[in-house]
């Protein structure tokens, strides 16, 4: 009877500690300047686990950690900033969790680099050696916001796992594992043929190849990035088209592209790929955002709806969608992978999976910018219906 007991205790032991070493503790704060102006797009985590994510444009983070971090060491890098580092438990305990980075000078305008085209060509020589290139897993939560005549209409959010390996390759395969959306508000459904984590594949340069001598190249700038110095080119193409890269001078890396075409007539497209380090020093997606702004044609009986109500209708409706990735997770260890399938491909509204608020409520979602709210104020306001009603019917 005794040895019952012992045993029923020591089960329950083990039990609670499972709990308490598996229990979420969230990790939030703020990055700012020596000035007090948000940092955006910051690395913060924690390097020798991968997990972490990207500071929102206001400089705002958060994500999830288990007692098993609390050791650990959080760091916070940014380009043109002094990296920081600060003990998990330590952060935790402090009162106002804003981390203050300052900015990191740089000599490099006294030193005489090569011609930019160079410069470039190298970047991109050693962008396998430079980056993860075996296969890893990504954990990336996926938005796209449909806006349309400047309002939103739709929201959508997608949690993914993804088998990559980096941009000299491809995503071997994704998983859509988790999908909450708002209700459906839109005049133009319009629906693409793969899932919109495709498209952002195929629009990144680096992964498509960038023809360097299409493109007119200068230097523009320098800045720095986890102490090393950082060379920053621009590139303007004979459509006008413009990609600016953030490149180590020693290493060759880069860490951060951005592309944007504004045509006179036609759609303007922008994008930024954002890059961080794993403990080895290899670089892998942390962030991505990519906007496409256009105009559609209405449907024929949005039309007739629209007129019959005495609504004036116009050949071309302005829409416009704005995708935005965080990678939540890097796991690098094969025998460490989920096991998933490749998703069906199709368009972004088309997955169904039941809404599962309890994984919402615990999973790392960025803090919500000034931008996110008042986004959602738009698709509340619309018919009075509040976002997570909409998230609950609408999945």
């Amino acid at each position: 009877m005794i040895f019952k007991i012992n045993s029923y205790i020591l089960i329950t032991l083990l039990f609670l500690s499972n709990i308490l070493h598996t229990q979420n503790i969230i990790i939030e704060g703020s990055v700012v300047d020596e000035f007090d102006y948000e940092v955006p797009f910051a690395a913060v985590g924690i390097l020798k686990k991968n997990i972490g994510t990207t500071s929102t444009m206001e400089g705002t983070f958060s994500f999830l950690v288990t007692v098993n971090e609390l050791e650990d060491e959080l760091e916070i890098s940014s380009i043109g900033f002094e990296t920081l580092k600060i003990n998990v438990r330590e952060f935790i305990n402090l009162e106002d969790k804003k981390i203050i980075l300052k900015e990191k000078l740089t000599a490099l305008d006294e030193v005489v680099v090569k011609a930019p085209i160079n410069y470039v060509n190298q970047a991109i020589k050693f962008l396998k050696v430079n980056t993860i290139s075996k296969s890893h897993q990504l954990n990336i939560l996926y938005r796209r916001w449909d806006v349309e005549e400047d309002k939103c209409r739709f929201f959508l959010e997608h949690f993914i796992k993804a088998i990559d390996q980096g941009p000299n390759s491809n995503i071997v395969k994704a998983s859509v594992e988790n999908i909450r959306k708002s209700s459906d508000y839109r005049f133009v459904k319009n629906q693409s043929q793969f899932h919109p984590l495709r498209y952002t594949e195929w629009s990144n340069p680096l992964r498509k190849g960038i023809r360097t001598k299409s493109y007119n190249w200068k230097k523009t700038g320098n800045s720095s990035y986890d102490g090393e110095d950082v060379l920053i080119f621009e590139g303007i193409d004979k459509e006008e088209a413009k990609i600016t890269l953030y490149i180590g001078y020693e290493s060759y890396k880069i860490y951060r592209l951005e592309y944007e075409r504004d045509p006179d007539i036609g759609r303007y497209a922008n994008s930024m790929w954002i890059y961080k380090k794993n403990i080895s020093g290899k670089l892998y997606l942390s962030y991505m955002t990519r906007e496409w702004v256009g105009a559609r044609r209405l449907p024929e009986n949005v039309k007739k709806t629209m007129i019959s109500s005495g609504q004036k209708v116009k050949e071309f409706y302005p829409v416009s969608f704005r995708h935005e990735l965080f990678v939540t997770k890097l796991i690098e260890e094969k025998s460490k992978f989920d096991s998933f399938l490749d998703m069906e491909q199709k368009d972004m509204s088309l997955y169904t999976v039941p809404y599962n608020k309890f994984f919402w409520q615990n999973f790392s979602v960025p803090p919500k910018t000034e931008v996110y709210k008042d986004n959602i104020k738009e698709l509340e306001s619309l018919y009075g219906v509040p976002i997570e009603t909409q998230f609950l019917y609408s999945n």
